[in-house]
C-alpha cells in the first residue's frame, strides 16, 4: 500500500468546486456529535461562502486526496491586546471520519500556522470539547497547550452567549 498524498489548498471562494467542498465538509462536521449533531441550515449553506469571502480576516484551507475533499480548516484573525499583534483562531477543523488518523488534521493545522505566520500573528488559538479526546491528542501533538497565565488561577474556559 502506497503513501496517501494529501494536498492542502487555500479556498478560492469564487470557485464552485471549492465552495461545494467547503459546504460539504462543514456540514459533515456540523452533523458529527463533536460539531453539534445538526446539519447546517439551508440559508447558511446558501450565503456562507459569500459571507466568508467578504471578510479579509477569514481564510480557509481544504485537504484533498486524489481531488476528493477530506478535511477543512476555517481560520479567523483576531487581535491580542497583550501583544498588540494579530492572532489566528482555528474556528473549525474537520476531517471526514474515513480519513482520520492519516495526518490530514496535522497538515491543515500546518497550513493555518503558515498563514498566521505570514500575517504576523503572535499565536494560534482554538476551542475543543473536553470529551473530544482524539482531537485533543492531535492538537497537543501539534504543540497546543491549555491556556493559563498563572497555574494557581486555573485554565481559561471558553464561554458563549448567543445574540
Amino acid at each position: 500500500m502506497g503513501l496517501t498524498r494529501i494536498t492542502i489548498r487555500p479556498v478560492d471562494f469564487s470557485d464552485a468546486a471549492h465552495r461545494a467542498a467547503l459546504i460539504l465538509l462543514l456540514d459533515a462536521y456540523a452533523q458529527d456529535p463533536m460539531g453539534g449533531g445538526e446539519p447546517l441550515a439551508d440559508e447558511v449553506k446558501a450565503c456562507l461562502c459569500d459571507d466568508m469571502a467578504a471578510r479579509a480576516t477569514v481564510a480557509s484551507f481544504i485537504a484533498w486526496i486524489d481531488d476528493v475533499p477530506v478535511g477543512l480548516v476555517n481560520c479567523v484573525e483576531g487581535f491580542s491586546t497583550f501583544k498588540s499583534r494579530p492572532l489566528m483562531n482555528i474556528h473549525d477543523l474537520a476531517v471526514l471520519p474515513g480519513h482520520r488518523g492519516m495526518g490530514v488534521g496535522q497538515a491543515l493545522m500546518q497550513a493555518a500556522q503558515a498563514h498566521a505566520q505570514a500575517r504576523g500573528c503572535c499565536k494560534l488559538t482554538l476551542e475543543v470539547l473536553t470529551g473530544n479526546a482524539r482531537a485533543l491528542r492531535s492538537y497537543e501533538q501539534f504543540g497546543f497547550q491549555p491556556y493559563t497565565l498563572d497555574p494557581a488561577a486555573g485554565q481559561a474556559s471558553f464561554m458563549q452567549k448567543w445574540l
